[in-house]
């Protein structure tokens, strides 16, 4: 049985990891006959979102490990403790969390980094070509984790794009229900809810993304 490792980054679309990309995916890989494991890092949010009102909650600070734990029923591990040998693929779900927890990219599009944790954990994958899947914002680490011209996708937001191109990634534009494969870094992307307006529509492109990574791991 494939065993994939899954990195989350909080929990709620505008401070931590989309919730229904989360869940679409640990669901796909479910389907598939594969099993996972959830990490995260065990670091403070940039900060904190009111999700009801957008408004940030500036006297309030979450710990993304403790917040993954909410998808994750409890069953999240510290990314510290993630050993890429015990591990067929990665997927990393989107969310405004990776790019401001796992990454800087929403706060200093210009410059912007990936957390070091984040990072060796990533490159540990690509390193030992194993296949890896980045949804939504997340393939805005892909310039950093993999180096540039590599290809991968957000969708078509032209702004977006034109900053990761410049950062070094070679942007495909993408449909909701499609994914750009990189078959010689076994990456996979797909724009999700960087595009979609549903969860039918997000979970159209989610699947197929969990379908090409483990069909990557053969």
């Amino acid at each position: 049985m494939k065993n994939i490792a899954v990195i989350l980054s909080g929990c709620g679309v505008y401070d931590g990891t989309e919730i229904h990309e989360a869940v679409l995916t640990l669901l796909a890989i479910e389907q598939a006959g594969a099993k996972y494991r959830c990490f995260a890092p065990n670091i403070n949010q940039h900060h904190v979102i009111n999700h009801l009102s957008g408004e940030v909650m500036a006297a309030e600070q979450r710990n993304v490990l403790i917040e993954s734990a909410r998808i994750a029923r409890g069953d999240v591990e510290d990314l510290s403790e993630l050993i890429v040998a015990e591990f067929d693929a990665l997927i990393v779900p989107g969310g405004f969390g990776a790019a401001k927890n796992l990454s800087d990219f929403a706060i200093n599009a210009d410059s912007y980094t990936v957390n070091k944790q984040v990072l060796s954990a990533c490159q540990g994958f690509a390193n030992a070509s194993k296949p890896a899947g980045y949804m939504c914002i997340a393939p805005a680490m892909v310039p950093i984790i993999y180096g540039s011209n590599v290809q991968a996708t957000i969708g078509h937001d032209v702004g977006v794009a034109q900053s990761l191109t410049a950062a070094g990634l070679a942007h495909q534009n993408c449909a909701v229900d499609d994914i750009v494969v990189e078959t010689q870094h076994k990456l996979v992307s797909t724009p999700a809810y960087m595009l979609a307006t549903s969860l039918t529509e997000a979970a159209s492109g989610i699947n197929k993304l969990v379908a090409k990574v483990i069909d990557l791991t053969n």
